[in-house]
């Protein structure tokens, strides 16, 4: 009986190929895009679950609260995670990372410039079970001058000879380390990623007992059974017993000062596997995902899998028309309701299953470039392991029968005397408000994801064209021009004297990154009166007097930095949002006190206007620009007329100073482009995934179309003997379809409209949604609908309305 099931289910397919074709390659198209969003999903999820004790192990974070303020960090200093491990049993172990500065290694005649430069404890490697090729993992970062590298760049250096023991020259060739370990390299799931390891054994300032700053990225292995909350609830007595002594130190404050840090100063514990998805700070070690992306991309996969389902369901309906008379004839023939039911159920999930394959192709196809459009590195191999096959063999009769349980119902359950009299089942079941109802359902999340994709693109645009409050455009950053020595400033005033460029200036500290970034605790003090202002923290960059003119950043009170006062030393201008923060917006800044920890004072002589020195997704932070030797990159400014000439000109100059190190360079718009780069993948994915469920929609309400001109054929015939134009005919067929978009529009209003402000709500700089967008998005749809409603209603219009009468 099953095979009889399957070969009358099989004619079928070949009987209606055209219309067959059209069912599968809507409902694979629907799985192609549920099997690559669960993928995103899935590897979203995935993020730091391969070390062997990652449900143990926690980040120690620090939240700062200032003048009414928060400000989060994943770091904290480098003696808290061994000091919570000694004060407290339920810590079975800590460890630490500093990210470092690159650094120029060379072998023999061979010298690389390696970015992704990692310092740690002895003990990293082994709590992240990061696997090695050579050498031990528990051993391999103990003993002072020791490195560990990934296979890749090993590779590089020795080939395919054994890299264990060999040693590597750092810097200019003064300090030598040996090769004790290499790594295949860090999962691609992991919230770092480092190609070289140095050990925290070499670094005297990693045993510094500090507990009151940031820039240590800290990790805590908990034992088994503890709660992280209690013990996080005991951590303010550590900072009344090591951090509040040490800000009254440092400051030079009160002790009673110095002890309301025990309720502005918070250490936090977040667990490993929500770092990727939960922790969004401008100072993690890399950008971050975020869960708002697996909540939307996992709706958009099932409402997508739902569009093709309803798609398969419209389509299913209008060719059962068609089978009428069959389905009488196997009833009078004997036929029982259950029998006809699996019948249906087979047909439904054997199309199914050819989608799937077909599917699965796609996704062999398509794979690349998701991975290219979702920053993903999914590989087919690990996408289609045995346990996923057997997933989707199971999702395979799932989908088949959720899709074909509305048609195989209603055509095992219609009436005999009506469909032999000639009527059609479904018509006979009085259930077209239910497929109007999956048109309107089909065309409202359509809608939807048209308003989400418009409003994605405004929020980019949005930042993209934000003031800056600096100038980007045409500024070179020459980097690594530390390697220069004391020729580095004496190459920067020769580049001034090009007269290609406009201005120079010698700082690391470049905006829309982290390079040459600091930071620190502050207060305010007003000279005259006592007292001082609320702690804030502030991030500093270090700059020289050619600063400020070279990116174009508008001094609003006050004088820049000059090398004709000797005091500027001890001089800071800071930005708008460090006087907001300490509480000077009614007062002039200027000649006030700020002090650093240290007991460090400056003396305020400028304010510059608020500039986005980070993403526009964040709001500006507080920041201070200290006079000073910050070594490291050279920003020029250039005119427009000749830039490949004056970057010729500049290796040129280059290689006179350093012909061993290579002249490397980015312009900062480029810098600026990859800081929306995630925004820019997300609004591209909803672009796609919005286009494919249009696409899926209008399969669906060509199916329901048909069913309805077919149905509809003896009157079509009659009207047109009557004297009816065709015009008249496609409006009659027509304008209930465009009443049911226009209403599945105004459905999807207020849900993309409440979605995307949430949405939103993640962002510091947003847009606010225009109504023009709702237009916009009514127009598009209903033209869509209105392409696929004409196309099958002229072709019924043009019919012969003597064929249509003699074969009713």
């Amino acid at each position: 009986m099953l095979q009889n099931y399957f070969k009358i289910a099989w004619r079928n397919l070949m009987k209606n190929k055209v219309f067959s074709a059209i069912n599968m390659v809507g409902l694979s198209v629907g799985l192609t895009c549920c099997i690559l969003i669960a993928a995103f999903v899935l590897d979203e999820l995935s993020y730091d679950r391969y070390p062997a004790q990652a449900g143990q192990i926690y980040r120690v974070g620090l939240g700062l609260i200032g003048n009414g303020n928060g400000t989060n960090f994943p770091n904290v200093d480098v003696a808290v995670g061994q000091g919570i491990q000694d004060a407290f049993p339920e810590v079975e172990a800590s460890t630490r990372l500093l990210r470092w500065q690159q650094e120029f290694v060379r072998f023999g005649e061979k010298q690389l410039k390696e970015k992704s430069v990692a310092v740690v404890d002895p003990n990293f490697m082994n709590i992240f079970s990061i696997p090695f090729l050579e050498g031990d993992a528990k051993t391999a970062l103990k003993e002072p001058g020791s490195v560990v590298l990934t296979k890749e760049l090993a590779s590089r250096f020795f080939g395919d000879k054994p890299a264990l023991g060999q040693t590597l020259l750092f810097g200019n060739g003064e300090t030598t380390r040996k090769v004790t370990g290499v790594i295949a390299g860090i999962p691609a799931n992991s919230h770092f990623h480092f190609n070289l390891f140095l050990s925290t054994t070499d670094f005297k300032f990693t045993r510094i007992p500090n507990w009151s700053n940031v820039g240590t990225f800290t990790y805590l292995v908990l034992k088994k059974g503890t709660d992280p909350q209690k013990l996080e609830a005991k951590f303010p007595q550590l900072v009344a017993e090591h951090v509040v002594p040490e800000i009254q130190r440092d400051m030079g404050i009160s002790l009673a000062e110095a002890q309301k840090s025990v309720d502005t100063f918070k250490f936090t514990l977040q667990p490993l596997t929500d770092i990727h998805l939960h922790s969004a700070t401008k100072y993690e070690l890399e950008a971050n995902g975020n869960i708002s992306y697996v909540y939307i991309f996992s709706v958009l996969a099932f409402f997508i899998l739902l569009l093709a389902i309803v798609n398969f369901t419209n389509l299913s309906t209008a060719g059962a028309a068609k089978r009428s008379k069959e389905i009488g004839i196997r009833k009078v023939m004997g036929s029982i309701k259950g029998q006809l039911m699996v019948q249906f159920l087979t047909e439904s999930v054997v199309i199914t299953f050819l989608s799937l394959v077909l599917s699965i192709g796609f996704v062999a196809i398509l794979l690349p470039y998701f991975n290219e459009l979702a920053g993903k590195q999914i590989d087919l191999q690990t996408l289609f392991n045995l346990k996923t096959v057997g997933g989707f063999l199971v999702f395979g009769i799932l989908v088949g029968i959720l899709a074909g349980i509305y048609p195989a119902f209603f055509l095992a359950f219609s009436k005999i005397t009506t469909v032999l009299k000639g009527g059609s089942v479904l018509q006979a079941s009085g259930r077209g408000g239910l497929r109007s109802g999956l048109v309107v359902f089909q065309f409202a999340i359509s809608g939807a994801l048209i308003i989400a994709t418009l409003v994605s693109y405004q929020q980019l645009k949005f930042m993209q064209n934000k003031t800056q409050g600096f100038d980007k455009e045409q500024v070179l950053v020459i980097h690594d021009t530390y390697t220069l020595g004391p020729n580095e400033a004496v190459f920067k005033d020769q580049l001034r004297q090009d007269s290609r460029v406009v201005q120079a200036t010698l700082s690391k500290s470049i905006p829309l990154g982290n390079e040459g970034m600091e930071g620190t605790e502050i207060f305010g003090k007003d000279p005259g009166k006592k007292g001082s202002t609320a702690s804030i923290q502030t991030a500093i960059f270090r700059v020289d007097d050619q600063y400020l003119p070279t990116l174009g950043i508008h001094l609003r009170q006050g004088r820049n930095f000059s090398r004709a006062f000797s005091t500027d030393s001890a001089a800071v201008i800071i930005n708008d949002a460090v006087v907001r923060e300490l509480g000077w917006g009614r007062s002039n800044p200027i000649g006030k006190t700020i002090v650093r920890s240290g007991r460090r004072e400056f003396t305020v002589i400028g304010v510059v206007k608020d500039f986005h020195f980070a993403s526009a997704r964040q709001k500006i932070a507080p920041l201070m620009l200290l006079l000073g030797n910050n070594s490291g990159a050279i920003q020029v400014k250039v005119k427009t007329g000749d830039v490949s000439g004056a970057v010729a000109a500049f290796r040129q100059k280059w290689e006179a100073f350093n012909p061993s190190a290579p002249f490397t360079y980015t312009f900062l718009d480029d810098r600026f482009a990859a800081l929306y780069e995630a925004e820019q993948k997300t609004g591209q994915l909803f672009t796609v995934f919005a286009g494919i469920s249009i696409v899926i929609a209008c399969l669906g309400l060509f199916g329901l179309v048909t069913f309805t001109a077919e149905q509809r054929t003896k009157e079509i015939g009659v009207r047109k003997v009557m004297g009816a134009t065709s015009s008249s005919i496609v409006v009659l067929l027509s304008k209930d379809f465009l009443k049911l978009v226009l209403i599945s529009v105004l459905i999807a209003f207020p849900i993309a409209g409440w979605t995307m402000n949430l949405w939103l709500e993640d962002f510091a700089y947003r847009i606010e949604i225009a109504w023009w967008v709702y237009v916009l998005a009514a127009f598009l749809a209903v033209g869509i609908a209105l392409l696929t409603v004409s196309f099958q209603s002229i072709k019924a219009s043009l019919m012969n309305p003597v064929k249509s009468l003699r074969s009713e």
